[in-house]
C-alpha cells in the first residue's frame, strides 16, 4: 500500500469524525468526500445523487479478453446521536453528535481504495458508493436504486465488530444481520373524569394484554429463525390526575434473522392489537420506521471473501452467530448478490455505538487489501 494514500485516508476520517453530522444532514461529509475524490483523483467519475453519491470507473480489460464484471463497494457516512463527544481523540464539533459507528472510517477507507485502484488499476468496472442514512435505513433503499440503473455484479461492504481479536476477520456464510423496523401500536378511546372512568374507554388495559402476549408470539416453536419483540415505549395519556387516558401508544422494535418470520411476527402483533381494540371499543393505528431488510451473504461471494482472507494471511473467526442488529446494505441485496464482512477490534474493545467507541484508523488498511482482493 502507498503510505501517501493511508496518510491521506487517516486525515479525512479524522476531518469527518470532527464533523458527524445525522441520517439525512449530511451535508458537509457528502461534499468534503466528493472534493476529496476530485482533488486526488483523475479517473474516477463523480455522479451526485442529491443526498448521496457514487464514483465509478471502468476496467482495463487487455484487449481480446472477456468483458469484466461490474462490481459495487459500499460505505455510509452518517453519525449518530450522542452524548458530548468528550472520550473520542478527536473532539466532534457538535455536541451530542459522534461517529460512533465507524462510518467516518468506512468513507475514509472507500476513498482509500479508490487511491490504490487508480495507481494499480483493475480490470473490472468498479462503482464505489457513499451511502447516507445507514443509521435509520432509509439511505440504502434510495442509494440502491443505482441497481437499477446499472446490472451490478457483485457487491461488498464491512463493518468493523469488537469481542473478536484484532484484525480478524468476521464472515457470515449465509445470515449477516436480522431484518428489523420500528412498529408504532396506537389505541385511541375517549375520555372521563378519573373518578368515573367506565364512562370513557382507557386504553390501558389494551396495552397491558398486548405487552403480555409477546412472549407467547416469541415462542420458538412458531419459526425457525431467532425472532425478537423490544418494546421501547410506553406512552399512556397524561399528567392530569382528573382524567382518565383516552389515548396510549406502545412502541416496539421487531426483528427476525429471517424477514418473513418477523413480518409473520408483525402480523400477530398486529391482529392482537386489533382483537383488544375491539374488546374495549377503541380505534387502532399501525405506523412503522426505520425499516430494514435482511442482509444476507450470497455463498459464493462469502467464499471469496475467505479464499481473499487466506491470501492476505487473515484469521477467519469460526462459528460466528447472525448478528441480531440490522444493517441496510441489505437493500442492495435485493437487487444483487452480497458480500458483507467485519473485521475485529478485539475482543475487549468498546462496542459501537458506545460512547467510548471510535474507529481504528489501521484497519483501513486490512479493508482496502480485502476490497483490492475482491475486485481483482
Amino acid at each position: 500500500m502507498n503510505e501517501r494514500n493511508y496518510e491521506l485516508a487517516v486525515q479525512l476520517r479524522r476531518q469527518l469524525h470532527a464533523h458527524p453530522e445525522l441520517s439525512m444532514e449530511e451535508h458537509w461529509t457528502k461534499q468534503h468526500l466528493m472534493e476529496f475524490l476530485k482533488e486526488h483523483t483523475t479517473q474516477w467519475e463523480i455522479v451526485d445523487r442529491g443526498r448521496w453519491f457514487y464514483a465509478y470507473r471502468r476496467g482495463s480489460c487487455p484487449e481480446g479478453a472477456a468483458v469484466g464484471k461490474k462490481i459495487l463497494l459500499r460505505a455510509d457516512f452518517d453519525a449518530l446521536p450522542m452524548p458530548d463527544d468528550i472520550d473520542a481523540p478527536w473532539k466532534s464539533q457538535f455536541e451530542n453528535v459522534g461517529h460512533k459507528c465507524g462510518h467516518d472510517g468506512h468513507a475514509a477507507n472507500l476513498c482509500l481504495t479508490a487511491l490504490e485502484i487508480e495507481e494499480q488499476g483493475c480490470a473490472n468496472d468498479v462503482y464505489l458508493v457513499f451511502q447516507h442514512a445507514e443509521e435509520i435505513g432509509g439511505g440504502g433503499e434510495e442509494a440502491s436504486s443505482l441497481l437499477d440503473e446499472v446490472k451490478i455484479d457483485e457487491a461488498y461492504a464491512f463493518h468493523t465488530e469488537s469481542g473478536f481479536p484484532y484484525d480478524s476477520m468476521i464472515l457470515r456464510d449465509a445470515c449477516v444481520c436480522f431484518a428489523s423496523k420500528g412498529m408504532e401500536i396506537t389505541l385511541t378511546g375517549a375520555p372521563a373524569h378519573a373518578s368515573t372512568p367506565e364512562h370513557g374507554k382507557n386504553p390501558a388495559p389494551a396495552i397491558a394484554a398486548l405487552i403480555r402476549s409477546i412472549p407467547d408470539f416469541l415462542e420458538p416453536s412458531r419459526y425457525q429463525g431467532d425472532v425478537l419483540a423490544t418494546v421501547i415505549q410506553v406512552d399512556i395519556g397524561e399528567r392530569a390526575f382528573g382524567v382518565s387516558a383516552h389515548k396510549g401508544k406502545l412502541l416496539l422494535t421487531i426483528r427476525g434473522e429471517i424477514e418473513a418470520e418477523m413480518d409473520l411476527l408483525q402480523k400477530l402483533l398486529e391482529d392482537k392489537a386489533l382483537e383488544e381494540a375491539a374488546k374495549y371499543g377503541l380505534s387502532c393505528e399501525f405506523a412503522y420506521y426505520d425499516e430494514f431488510p435482511e442482509t444476507r451473504n450470497d455463498a459464493e461471494l462469502a467464499l471469496k471473501i475467505r479464499q481473499a482472507s487466506g491470501r492476505l494471511g487473515i484469521a477467519v473467526a469460526k462459528d460466528v452467530k447472525p448478528d441480531r442488529g440490522s444493517e441496510d446494505f441489505g437493500w442492495f441485496g435485493r437487487k444483487t448478490k452480497l458480500g458483507y464482512f467485519c473485521i475485529g477490534n478485539g475482543e475487549d474493545y468498546p462496542s459501537v455505538h458506545d460512547a467510548k467507541f471510535d474507529f481504528i484508523d489501521e484497519q483501513m488498511k486490512t479493508a482496502t487489501a480485502v476490497f483490492l482482493e475482491l475486485i481483482k
